[in-house]
């Protein structure tokens, strides 16, 4: 009697297969998802992809970049991607927020849960494509009210502005994606100083950033040289990681687990295990403490060039 094929394999040949048949199955799930919106904005390609009932927003398709947002059309409210529920991780350190600044729209999924959460908040995000924000609204059920604005900028000198005017916010979302990474004038020393100057003593500080680069440690380096110890957060399931930072010490794990408590309930609907957060969330450096701080003369762009 013949022996199935994966009992004659070899533990790299099983690999391989499982590897195979992972790639076809991605080949086929994408090749069955319909276009059914392309444009080119200022800034890059723009696609909206149906495929059942999830529905996704992509930037750049032409270099293969990774979906921006995805919604069930059936169940807008339930967050799909792990680092998008991630992002509500920063609710352990501050879980009751009142004036909130997201950078990056995308499909408009974390100020909308936000305003679902905490509809009396005002919620301020910034978006730098007016086609995005178009984009958010015809296919992703974005929609703006009275204590929920989107405003077409540049997250920079929004923020520089707002420290001009003395505004302060005590919860801050860093979720621009030009595509490739995160712009670049959004990564220094100096950018991060002006976000801090903005924060309230008691607010918290949440980046979307990936969890393996070649920019890793000198992000981590940079954001150690501004807010001092950080929550590191990142999940086996997800390539990104939150950096989690206060003007303060951080609260211990008990606390945090406290808190993940009284909230665990309302993130339900979301899809977001918040529970199962403060016992991921780590300050340990596992980064290279040497490695040369990011500012808007040294910035990722030379990093990039390099060998």
């Amino acid at each position: 009697m013949n022996k199935p094929l994966y009992l004659t394999l070899t533990p790299i040949g099983l690999v391989e297969l499982f590897f195979s048949a992972f790639l076809l199955l991605s080949f086929s799930v994408t090749a069955s998802a319909e276009t059914i919106h392309e444009e080119r904005s200022k800034y890059r390609d723009i696609a909206v992809t149906q495929n059942g009932d999830r529905r996704c927003l992509l930037f750049n398709v032409h270099r293969g970049d990774r979906n921006q947002t995805c919604l069930y059309v059936s169940e807008p409210d339930r967050l799909v991607f792990d680092y998008t529920k991630m992002s509500f991780a920063g609710l352990l350190l501050k879980p009751e927020p009142e004036k909130i600044l997201i950078i990056g729209l995308g499909g408009g999924s974390l100020p909308l849960t936000f305003n679902d959460l905490f509809p009396d908040a005002q919620i301020d995000t910034i978006e730098i494509d007016d086609a995005v924000v178009r984009v958010a609204k015809q296919f992703f059920f974005f929609e703006e009210n009275q204590n929920m604005k989107v405003y077409v900028d540049d997250g920079r000198p929004f923020i520089k502005r707002a420290s001009i005017r003395k505004q302060k916010y005590d919860y801050i979302i860093l979720d621009a994606f030009s595509g490739d990474y995160i712009p670049e004038h959004m990564l220094t020393q100096e950018f991060l100083e002006e976000v801090k100057s903005i924060m309230t003593e008691d607010g918290v500080l949440v980046a979307n950033t990936f969890s393996t680069s070649r920019l890793y440690d000198h992000e981590s380096v940079t954001y150690q040289r501004v807010f001092g110890e950080f929550y590191n957060f990142r999940l086996p399931t997800s390539g990104n990681r939150i950096i989690i930072a206060q003007l303060g010490e951080l609260p211990s794990q008990n606390e945090l687990i406290a808190v993940a408590e009284q909230l665990k309930v309302r993130m339900v609907k979301y899809g977001v295990p918040l529970d199962e957060y403060p016992r991921r969330l780590s300050t340990r450096v596992d980064w290279d403490m040497s490695r040369r701080v990011l500012t808007d003369q040294y910035s990722p762009g030379n990093l990039l060039r390099e060998n």
